[in-house]
């Protein structure tokens, strides 16, 4: 990306961060853009498929973008939490937690609830310039499967979810990502697992090394967005992060 494309960039990037552009707007038409920004038409569509690609921008039709998250639908109201009369605890490590709730829905009577607590988690899909992502082929000994993941883990206490998504990323493929945007934090099983996962997109990377972190790494392959439906209907896609992502990428390119 160019100096002028450069510019564009950070300049419908400031239109959101300022709100000149909020959830659901439509951005101006391309030939309204290319006008206002003084860039042309090529060099724009690069730019707006870099911010679709980091999820700052959805696409609808050919050539129409809009900024995500407007919604029509209204949350309801008049509706009653469960309530927590206690907690009592079975297991506790630095990895996992397993407690017993004392739980009590509307209506129904009180009953113990198992509840387990996991780490916080940071998971990074990185894209390059030919619609390719940066993934692992990794052997998981609890599935006893091998399949392909996106490079993440566990966020450090008073660690940014970005920062452990750039670090991850780096000591497990050896690629150092340009930049990262968050795009969602999600829980993977939200009936009884507190492990909140957050999920960033980038474009680019500049290869450091090789990996550091032997114990995560696997082998490392820049995979085509073409391949991940059939992928995933092989079930050779691991772990809900990993969909996840894919998922949200996948689902912005199409639109």
């Amino acid at each position: 990306m160019g100096p002028k494309t450069a510019k564009v960039y950070e300049t419908i990037r400031e239109w959101l961060a300022n709100g000149e552009l909020a959830a659901g707007d439509r951005l101006p038409s391309e030939r309204a853009l290319v006008d206002k920004l003084s860039i042309g038409r090529t060099a724009l569509r690069q730019v707006l498929a870099r911010l679709v690609a980091e999820g700052a921008l959805e696409v609808h039709g050919r050539s129409s973008y809009r900024v995500p998250g407007g919604v029509s639908i209204q949350a309801p109201i008049g509706l009653e939490p469960w309530q927590i009369h206690g907690k009592r605890e079975i297991y506790n490590n630095p990895w996992a937690k397993v407690e017993l709730w004392d739980v009590e829905p509307p209506g129904i009577e009180r009953f113990e609830h198992h509840v387990v607590t996991l780490q916080r988690v940071a998971i990074a899909a990185v894209l390059d310039d030919q619609d390719r992502v940066l993934m692992l082929w990794r052997y998981r000994f609890v599935p006893q499967q091998w399949g392909w993941e996106l490079p993440g883990g566990i966020v450090d206490p008073g660690e940014d979810g970005n920062a452990t998504a750039l670090r991850e990323v780096e000591e497990e493929t050896g690629w150092r990502p340009t930049a990262l945007e968050h795009v969602v934090t999600f829980q993977p099983m939200v009936g009884m697992v507190d492990s909140p996962h957050e999920i960033f997109v980038g474009r680019g990377a500049e290869r450091v090394g090789s990996p550091t972190d032997l114990e995560e790494a696997g082998h490392v392959e820049w995979v085509p967005l073409a391949d991940i439906p059939g992928l995933m209907g092989r079930g050779d896609l691991m772990g809900s992060g990993t969909l996840v992502a894919l998922l949200h990428i996948l689902a912005n390119r199409g639109k």
